[in-house]
């Protein structure tokens, strides 16, 4: 796979190292160098590339700024020497944040990354047969859809793969998800919506039982005075979701 790419940034020196790293990594193509946002606007507006560097502290329209115009499909390297923006590039399609000066193992693991990303979204994307085909009286079945077994999550400015099995599991907080996972110390913090991953999640496996929480009824060893016990941290179960909930128990339960 090859990946178009462009470079944004006010330095003449910084521009050229990076047109020298992008060159001899063999999957990238430099598909522009702009010195500034403004000039890379109307061309890419037009023209999107896959992967994009781009350097924040720049006059008339920073990076973080113009991040927010481009096509959702672009994913962004910021690369800085301003290390507060860290927290901001999160929220955007920034897959990485490298701090100048940059050197080129740490700007090839940034595009591996970014490959690691493309090719994780070929593979899950149907092919399309672009043949003719004869048009057919009766229609063939749907293929029976394969239940996903894992899910890459973003945290840490990285992608990591979680087995469904292992999540117990999510709280939501506000514009964060915390993930619990058996044998993990810590719960894994993602940026995203609740809505967002419950839609992710295969129904047969997960239920909501509160605004704030998703389980894995599998998962679920004690209930107790109308919560689901976790060691130590009890869920409630909230009114809005009680009805489902309670129908899981009804076809798992052997009560008089």
């Amino acid at each position: 796979m090859i990946l178009t790419c462009a470079i944004i940034d006010d330095e003449p020196l910084a521009i050229s190292l990076l047109e020298s790293y992008v060159n001899k990594t063999p999957f990238l193509r430099l598909a522009g160098k702009y010195n500034s946002a403004i000039n890379a606007l109307p061309v890419l507006s037009k023209e999107p590339v896959d992967l994009l560097l781009l350097d924040i502290q720049m006059p008339e329209l920073n990076g973080m700024e113009f991040s927010r115009t481009l096509e959702a499909d672009t994913r962004i390297i910021f690369t800085t020497a301003f290390s507060q923006y860290a927290f901001d590039s999160y929220k955007v399609n920034a897959l990485d944040y490298l701090l100048k000066p940059i050197s080129y193992p740490d700007f090839l693991k940034s595009a591996n990354k970014t490959l690691q990303w493309y090719e994780l979204l070929r593979n899950n994307t149907p092919a399309q047969d672009t043949a003719a085909t004869p048009p057919s009286p009766t229609p063939a079945p749907a293929p029976e859809k394969k239940e996903i077994e894992s899910i890459f999550i973003k945290t840490e400015y990285k992608l990591i793969q979680i087995e469904l099995r292992k999540i117990l599991y999510i709280e939501g907080l506000k514009d964060y998800v915390k993930i619990f996972v058996e044998d993990e110390p810590r719960p894994i913090l993602s940026l995203m919506s609740m809505k967002n991953l419950e839609d992710m999640l295969p129904t047969s496996r997960f239920i909501r039982v509160h605004r704030s929480f998703i389980v894995q009824p599998e998962k679920i060893k004690v209930i107790e005075r109308g919560r689901i016990v976790f060691g130590k941290e009890y869920i409630p179960i909230s009114d809005n979701y009680k009805q489902k909930f309670m129908e899981f128990l009804a076809s798992r339960s052997l009560l008089p």
